[in-house]
């Protein structure tokens, strides 16, 4: 199965029905080219910005905010079962006691919502430090036609940085990772999207916002390579402007890759690392603001 990969880096206009709007028309010619699955920037619906930054205004940041299934989310799983797509949804997402979190939903083309994952790394020392982390790192199977599926997780941009991220969400069956994300990408960043991809042997993709905002570089790896062969694992790498970019995943190769190769689960030893999970920061790591 060849599962084809929108990169969406689109420009945030400024409001809630800007941005549906304008996702809506790239969503629309992504499914005419064939894509499967779309995905977003972080925080699509307030195009990644603060309260105090929103163009509408704090008042309409705090109202702007998704719950799951409310009538401005429900316009994307309607865009899903319209175009037969996946879509990744990235949102700022007002939970039931009024906090909000950093949060992407999995919408299949059939319009159903397989899970939400809320963002478990945010930056505490911005304005992320308002959120309310998530604790959870959900993997569904995503179904490309009626019988034919990959097994889908997410991460959201800071999470990247957490080798922990991507070695949970291969353990809990990922062979495919969707990264909405929102900053400034530069080689050490792309770094650790294929070195997640290739440690875990899965795929990885990343929608960014293009420039002005942040400077695009929408990226995927397919996390294989060949012995003896210079083999690329770069599926495809936007530039910094505005618009669509695929990425094109075998999923048979890849199955078949991971059931022959060293890396992912085959020969870890967990009974080593008890030490990852204590929690006793030591200099020079120290920081006041850290959420834990």
């Amino acid at each position: 199965m060849k599962i084809k990969i929108a990169l969406l880096q689109l420009k945030p206009t400024g409001t809630i029905e800007g941005n549906y709007l304008h996702a809506s028309e790239n969503i629309k010619k992504a499914s005419e080219l064939g894509a499967n699955i779309i995905l977003l920037p972080e925080l699509w619906n307030i195009g990644y910005s603060s309260p105090e930054d929103y163009s509408s205004g704090k008042e309409a940041w705090e109202k702007n905010a998704y719950e799951v299934g409310d009538v401005e989310f429900k316009k994307y799983q309607e865009l899903s079962t319209i175009y037969k797509v996946a879509i990744a949804l990235p949102f700022l997402e007002r939970n039931i006691d009024g906090t909000f979190s950093d949060s992407v939903s999995l919408i299949d083309r059939k319009g159903e919502i397989l899970f939400t994952y809320r963002k478990a790394h945010t930056v505490d020392k911005g304005w992320e430090v308002m959120f309310t982390s998530g604790e959870n790192f959900p993997v569904a199977d995503l179904y490309i036609t009626d019988n034919e599926f990959v097994k889908v997780g997410t991460m959201i941009c800071y999470d990247r940085e957490f080798p922990e991220v991507g070695r949970i969400l291969m353990l809990n069956g990922a062979e495919l990772i969707l990264i909405p994300n929102a900053c400034d990408i530069e080689n050490n960043r792309i770094a650790q999207l294929q070195t997640r991809a290739f440690e875990n042997m899965y795929a990885v993709a990343m929608a960014n916002y293009p420039n002005p905002k942040y400077n695009g570089q929408s990226i995927a790896f397919d996390g294989m390579r060949e012995k003896g062969v210079d083999y690329n694992p770069l599926m495809v790498r936007a530039d910094d402007t505005e618009g669509v970019w695929y990425a094109e995943l075998d999923t048979e190769k890849l199955r078949a890759y991971r059931e022959k190769e060293i890396w992912g689960d085959a020969y870890r030893k967990p009974r080593l690392y008890t030490k990852l999970i204590e929690n006793n920061p030591k200099h020079p790591f120290l920081r006041a603001q850290a959420k834990r």
